[in-house]
Parts: C-alpha cells; sequence; structure tokens
C-alpha cells in the first residue's frame, strides 16, 4: 500500500516512525471505518424505517431492534474478517471463486447504489429545507457539491474518516436530545426487549436489510483495506472496529426509537406523512423541527459519501487504480445522481423497487462469498485458521438474507403481474 493520504483510498498517514503513533494511526483509520460504516446505514431511510415501525408497534419494536443488532453483528464480524485478512475487496474474492462472480457482484451494487443515492442526494435537500427552508433542489446541490470538495480535498481520506464521526455523533447527540425531551417510556421499552408485547419478523429483516443491505455490509471493510489495516497481525482491530461499528448504528437506532415512542405515547397524532419531522416538531417545537432537519442532512450526507466511495470501490482496483482516477470516478458518481435528482426530483419508485431487489439479491451472494473463503479457501486467507464458532453463526445469519431476497423480488414480480 501507498503511504500518500491524498485520497480516502489510500492509507493515512501516520505521525512518525514509533510504534506509539502508528498505533495511534491504526485507531484513528479504525474510527473513521467504523462510522463510515454506522453512518452509511444511518441514512434517509433508515429514519423512515424506525419512525414508521416505532408508530405500527410501539415499545414492542425494541425487540425487533435488539434482535437485529445481534444478527448484523454476526453478520459484519464474518465480512469484516475474511475482507481484513484477505487482503481482497468483495468482488475480488468472488471473481477468485468464481471466474466473473465479482463482476456480478459489483454490477448489482453499482445499479443498487446509482439509485439509492439519488434518495440520499433527495434526502440531503429536505435536511435544507427543514434546517433553513431552503428548497430541497437547491440544497441537495448544496449538500452534493460539499461532497464533491470532501473527496477533492488534499487530504480526503482523513477528511472523509473526520467527518464522518462528527457527523455521526452529532446526530446520536442531537437525537437524544429529542428523546430526553419527549420523555419515552423507557422501562416499558426495555422490558420488550426480553418480553415482547409483540413480535414483528417483518420488522426485524427490514432493520438487518437497511443496515447491512447493498453496500452497506462492504463500507466499512473496504475503507479499512484501502487505509492498510490488513492481515493477520490486525484481527484484533478488524474484529472490533466491525460490532463497534454495528453498535453505533444500534445506539442511533435506539435513542431516535425512544424520540418517537415518548411522542407516540404521549398522544401526538404524527399523520402519514413526514412523521418523523412531525415527532420533533411534537416533542421540541420549532427547534425541534430545526433539530431534524440537521439530523436528516447529516443522515443524507454521510450515506452520499459512503455510498459513492463502496460503490466506486467495487468496480475498481486496490493496487491498478490510481488515486486519481478512482477520485474523479467518485465525483462523477456523486455528480451524475445529483443531476438525476435535479431533473426528476427523486428516485422513481419503479427504479428503487429495482435498485431494492439488487440489494436483496447481492446481500446472500455477496456474504456466501466470503463464508465460501473462510470455509474452504484458507489459501486466501495467508494461513490464518478461521474460527469455527464464527462460521456457524455466519451461516446461520446468512439464511436470513436468502428471506430477505426472496422478499425483495417479490415486488419487483408484482410490477409486471
Amino acid at each position: 500500500m501507498a503511504s500518500e493520504p491524498t485520497s480516502p483510498h489510500s492509507a493515512p498517514a501516520t505521525a512518525g516512525p514509533t510504534s506509539s503513533r502508528m498505533a495511534a494511526g491504526t485507531r484513528s483509520t479504525l474510527l473513521g471505518a467504523m462510522f463510515l460504516m454506522a453512518t452509511s446505514a444511518i441514512g434517509p431511510g433508515f429514519i423512515t424505517q424506525t419512525t414508521t415501525f416505532t408508530v405500527q408497534l410501539g415499545a414492542a419494536f425494541a425487540f425487533a431492534i435488539a434482535v437485529s443488532i445481534v444478527i448484523d453483528i454476526a453478520l459484519q464480524l464474518n465480512v469484516w474478517r475474511v475482507i481484513g485478512v484477505s487482503g481482497r475487496r468483495a468482488q475480488e474474492l468472488g471473481n477468485l471463486v468464481a471466474p466473473g462472480l465479482g463482476w456480478v457482484m459489483a454490477a448489482f451494487l453499482l445499479a443498487g447504489g446509482l439509485v439509492f443515492n439519488i434518495g440520499n442526494v433527495a434526502g440531503a435537500g429536505l435536511g435544507f429545507d427543514a434546517m433553513l427552508g431552503l428548497d430541497p433542489r437547491i440544497g441537495g446541490a448544496i449538500s452534493a457539491v460539499i461532497a464533491i470538495g470532501i473527496f477533492l480535498s488534499r487530504r480526503a481520506g482523513v477528511a472523509v474518516d473526520r467527518i464522518v464521526v462528527v457527523l455521526g455523533l452529532l446526530m446520536i447527540v442531537l437525537t437524544a436530545y429529542i428523546a430526553i425531551t419527549s420523555g419515552p417510556p423507557v422501562g416499558r421499552a426495555l422490558r420488550n426487549v426480553v418480553l415482547p408485547e409483540e413480535v414483528s419478523f417483518l420488522a426485524i429483516t427490514t432493520l438487518v436489510g437497511g443496515t447491512i443491505g447493498g453496500y452497506i455490509v462492504y463500507a466499512g471493510a473496504h475503507r479499512l483495506l484501502d487505509s492498510g489495516v490488513t492481515g493477520r497481525e490486525h484481527v484484533r482491530d478488524i474484529t472490533r472496529g466491525s460490532i463497534t461499528g454495528i453498535v453505533i448504528t444500534g445506539i442511533m437506532r435506539v435513542v431516535l426509537f425512544l424520540a418517537i415512542l415518548g411522542v407516540v405515547t404521549g398522544g401526538a397524532d404524527l399523520g402519514t406523512e413526514n412523521q418523523a419531522a412531525n415527532a420533533f416538531q411534537s416533542a421540541a417545537g420549532e427547534v425541534g423541527l430545526r433539530v431534524f432537519g440537521v439530523v436528516l442532512w447529516a443522515a443524507a450526507i454521510t450515506s452520499v459519501i459512503g455510498a459513492s466511495y463502496t460503490s466506486i470501490s467495487f468496480v475498481t482496483s486496490r493496487t491498478r487504480t490510481s488515486d486519481r482516477t478512482r477520485t474523479l470516478l467518485v465525483v462523477g458518481f456523486i455528480a451524475v445522481t445529483t443531476l438525476a435528482f435535479l431533473l426528476i426530483g427523486a428516485a422513481p419508485t419503479t427504479l428503487l423497487v429495482f435498485a431494492g431487489a439488487f440489494n436483496g439479491l447481492l446481500l446472500p451472494i455477496g456474504i456466501a462469498v466470503l463464508l465460501w473463503v473462510a470455509t474452504r479457501r484458507a489459501d486466501l486467507l495467508n494461513g490464518y485458521r478461521y474460527p469455527r464458532w464464527l462460521l456457524v453463526v455466519g451461516w446461520a445469519a446468512w439464511l436470513l438474507t436468502v428471506y430477505l431476497a426472496v422478499n425483495s423480488i417479490r415486488p419487483v414480480i408484482a410490477l409486471f403481474s
């Protein structure tokens, strides 16, 4: 790996030759990878899903959140470990397992990423509208320019890592403020974690798909790989990063759930549109609406960064593609999706359905490739002995991704029936 830190695809610079400084550099890179994965998951769809299920299930939604976090950890542990120890991206491993399979994975991910990134840009525009009353198209364009500026900056890798950490923490703190203001029944929610009043398998599978579906499951692992934190010697760092990334996402899910639950329990009618915005406004008035705007914008722009970075990582080579080429491709990706948003206002429903199907199909294919490498291709893991318990957990969680894939195809079939 090159040591030039001018791109988010390059290894981060270290402050000096001492081991303590190298360790500090690894910690910084690991933190950035964790938050890139977490903030990629926390997008406009994340906010909508959490709000919808909280309104439908009330305190019982706590059980679905807890179960989905456990499943997400099981899958991310395997994804990060296989990619990190092998030193290869997911599509590269796919091509080694079966010629051309990696390019099929890349095609699915790129198609889904392009469509969903239109939604991310749209979400950033809506965030600007809630924050400042600015036209969503203007807000979306400004957000895209900011994202492009981050990738074009002289130390883009460091910029990406720091921005996703800052915005991730900002979302959690602001949403926690609304949760405290709304006064949720925390005790009832905690009881439902172990003794749920209602169990919704649909909610669990939807949360799993929304948290690690499509590009999201690879975002943190590919970032860590491109930063040079790879190999058997970094297994502990890789493990800690994969778990913590999901925990960060889970914390945001919990505080958002509690914020909405407090409002719903208080008897507020959130209507059928913009329920999350209405909940924040009910909890804290005009300030709450502005806070919602900041949270939505932060969630959207970090998803723009995550989707663009990870999608391009699937169609480029870590060793054969120059930093400049990768950066230009990321900028082009953002520009194309922003132009599409400005022309049509949002991703058409039909395209979103197809993109959801692509993401749903990619998840079991990608997970199966990585688990197959862990199970049968020890030669690709540089002599690392993969833990059997982790394989058992991974294959068990993989069965759920197959169920998600079947569900993702149904809306496409319905379009033509």
